[in-house]
């Protein structure tokens, strides 16, 4: 093990004790000891990709699903994975004892509220994989849990089962209609922002859906609380690939790197009319944005 525990992050040699099939995507639990202790709810970890001998010099960063402190084997942590390329599918074929080298628990975690209020978790397809275990610390505080899951397909949720045990309302919305409500989380928002009076959201998943969770909010008086899915090439702010356009409480525009400052952010704050086709831009009026002229 090396890194600091009082940093809050810990690098360990871990070590896949299972993996399962989830739908369209992989669950793995890892033995990494030092992780589960530090970890809070919205965090994430960084995993190195292909082996000893791989090209791969880059991490792959995934939400933190849950931890498990203690254990048969120790303390383990679990990840939902979507194999997309060549780094996912490394990890997606791992089997049971073999060695992943991890880094976590790595940025800024959900805030929990400070007494108890409605709560709305929002997730879309995998990205719903660390709001169960923040439903279950919201419910020991005796906050009310509404969740709303949506994906493109039925093949493509995660967690539905799961969530109607953490949660007390469990909405399902899918593009295609193949289950639940068809259509998106959006759609059925607003009435749930109706019925509960809920104060703040919570959400995980692609772009598009945390700008509409984040505008929805908004309308109903909501704060919402968003983990985006910036790509994160080392994860620990060295490389600035993660860098986005969010506002400071002064309301000051800068650039933050998603994997330090974030991945949550208050939806209200974030520069979403920056983001064009998954590409990220500089809005003009952020601090050290280029000019005409030069800088």
């Amino acid at each position: 093990m090396s890194a600091s525990r009082e940093s809050g992050v810990v690098q360990v040699q871990g070590e896949v004790i299972a993996t399962r099939r989830v739908g369209a995507y992989h669950h793995l639990t890892i033995v990494a000891p030092g992780v589960a202790e530090l970890a809070k709810p919205g965090q994430f970890a960084a995993l190195a990709v292909g082996g000893v001998t791989t090209g791969n010099l880059l991490r792959r960063s995934f939400s933190i699903h849950k931890v498990s402190p203690s254990g048969t084997y120790g303390g383990t942590l679990d990840l939902v994975i979507a194999a997309k390329g060549a780094g996912t599918e490394w990890l997606a074929a791992l089997r049971a004892h073999d060695a992943v080298d991890v880094v976590a628990p790595l940025g800024r975690a959900f805030p929990l509220p400070t007494e108890p209020v409605p709560c709305v978790l929002v997730g879309g397809g995998y990205g719903s994989a660390p709001l169960f275990w923040l439903a279950e610390l919201l419910r020991e505080r005796g906050c009310t849990v509404e969740m709303v899951l949506g994906a493109a397909s039925e093949d493509r949720l995660f967690g539905v089962v799961e969530a109607r045990r953490a949660a007390d309302h469990v909405t399902v919305t899918t593009d295609d209609g193949s289950a639940g409500v068809k259509g998106w989380v959006s759609d059925v928002l607003p009435e749930v922002f109706e019925r509960t009076g809920a104060p703040v959201a919570y959400a995980c998943g692609p772009m598009g859906m945390l700008q509409s969770v984040t505008r929805v909010a908004s309308e109903h008086g909501a704060v919402a609380q968003v983990a985006v899915e910036e790509a994160m090439a080392c994860g620990v702010g060295v490389c600035m690939t993660c860098v986005m356009p969010v506002r400071d409480k002064a309301g000051v525009t800068k650039m933050v790197r998603s994997c330090v400052e974030g991945p949550v952010f208050r939806g209200d704050r974030v520069r979403w009319e920056a983001f064009h086709d998954g590409v990220c831009g500089v809005p003009e009026d952020a601090v050290g944005a280029p000019r005409v002229g030069g800088h």
